[in-house]
């Protein structure tokens, strides 16, 4: 991979995850605090980015496929996302926040399977299509998102500073906006990606359901990707209650960033080389739990903020492996869809439903307008562990003796996955 490649996709990644970095870890501040919204009304603001993700990656995966060239999708989405980030800036009131914030989700939506799909196509094409050294090199694009989400919690936390304080917390979405139009302005510069499908790609995609290794893979990755919602809702307003100040909030939350890019870089290679699909995803969901269990504990404030790093090698190790995983399985006519599929799939219907059970979780574990955050955190303790302990007993990838033949009858994919 040439420097010109490897710089035009690492500014994709950075500015496609600085953009959603800018809002996701601190508007719930925003939303509970000055804004005086319930836990119920926040889940749905943060239940746009799901909702959003049901729909549009499966068309925008299509499109990508058969019809459009990837970058161009890229940039119409960002343009028309800056525009309604500054607009939902202005709004103060649950119903018109809602609204903008719906609109604007099913734009960035569209683009997160386009950023990894574009990506894979064009290593693919630097190193001949061998998915094992796609897969390696993957990591030194993918460490530009935590790199990313941690400057720019940095930044808007010295740009409070600066200003002596968060003020109404609207700034992060005029600063996502900003971000919005670079990243708008970096995809023009990206090399031509065009559709590599025939026919519906989506539909040879939804036909990997019919195997028992995908399937399980896909449903223990909602339920332990949909519990990230609970640190997403709960963790800014959690740091204030126990002592943290507003303004040093993005830059505590942003250790979790720091640690994945340092994940990224040392880990992410090393355990899947070491220990294959299946132990690399357990240990990234195991350090979900184990951080919960910090934040039950709660006390004294540093623990708080000492957990942090856990999010991010979960993250890496996770999430990221899951995507790697999903491109290591798919054949190149069907890239975007696949990965379109699991992101409508994880990042919509179950973040969708995580946000749906953490807000309600949080309202009903509330106690004279205070959370009672140690049973909110016992909650979200018990299901990641469930679902920690599923990937390591249930889910066989195989990978790491026999690749499955996704196209291959059941059977087939069954005897495959049990020889890991």
């Amino acid at each position: 991979m040439g420097w010109p490649l490897y710089t035009k996709l690492s500014a994709m990644m950075f500015f496609e995850y600085a953009v959603w970095g800018a809002w996701m870890p601190v508007l719930a501040a925003r939303l509970l605090g000055p804004l005086k919204m319930n836990g119920k009304q926040t889940g749905w603001i943060y239940a746009t980015v799901p909702l959003g993700c049901i729909v549009s990656p499966l068309i925008a995966g299509q499109l990508a496929d058969q019809w459009v060239n990837s970058e161009w999708i890229l940039v119409a989405c960002h343009v028309i996302g800056a525009v309604l980030l500054y607009i939902a800036a202005k709004q103060d009131k649950f119903g018109p926040l809602f609204g903008v914030m719906m609109l604007y989700s099913l734009c960035f939506a569209a683009t997160l399977p386009i950023v990894n799909s574009l990506m894979f196509a064009q290593l693919a094409q630097a190193f001949g299509g061998d998915k094992e050294l796609v897969g390696a090199e993957s990591g030194k694009i993918f460490i530009m998102a935590p790199i990313a989400w941690a400057l720019v919690g940095y930044l808007l936390t010295g740009w409070r500073q600066f200003k002596g304080g968060a003020g109404d917390g609207s700034d992060c979405l005029k600063f996502a906006a900003i971000l919005s139009i670079i990243m708008a302005g970096c995809c023009v510069f990206l090399p031509a990606t065009p559709p590599a499908g025939e026919g519906l790609p989506i539909f040879k995609a939804i036909g990997m359901l019919q195997n028992p290794v995908f399937y399980i893979f896909l449903l223990i990755s909602m339920l332990a990707i949909g519990l990230m919602q609970f640190y997403f809702l709960g963790t800014a307003q959690y740091m204030q209650d126990f002592g943290v100040q507003p303004k040093n909030v993005p830059a505590a939350m942003a250790i979790a960033q720091a640690a994945q890019a340092l994940a990224t870089w040392f880990l992410l290679g090393l355990c899947l080389k070491a220990l294959g699909f299946q132990w690399t995803l357990s240990i990234g969901a195991a350090s979900w739990a184990v951080m919960y269990v910090m934040y039950v504990i709660g006390r004294p404030k540093w623990l708080i903020v000492a957990g942090q790093p856990l999010h991010g090698i979960a993250y890496v190790l996770f999430v990221i492996v899951g995507q790697i995983y999903v491109n290591a399985i798919s054949t190149p006519d069907i890239v975007s869809s696949a990965q379109a599929l699991v992101f409508a799939a994880t990042m919509g219907i179950g973040l969708f439903l995580g946000t749906q059970f953490a807000g309600i979780t949080m309202d009903q574990c509330s106690k004279e307008g205070r959370f009672e955050w140690r049973k909110i955190w016992a909650v979200s303790l018990v299901c990641m562990s469930i679902a920690t302990l599923a990937m390591m007993t249930v889910f066989r990838d195989g990978t790491k003796t026999e690749q499955p033949d996704l196209n291959a009858p059941a059977e087939e994919v069954v005897a495959v996955a049990e020889i890991g």
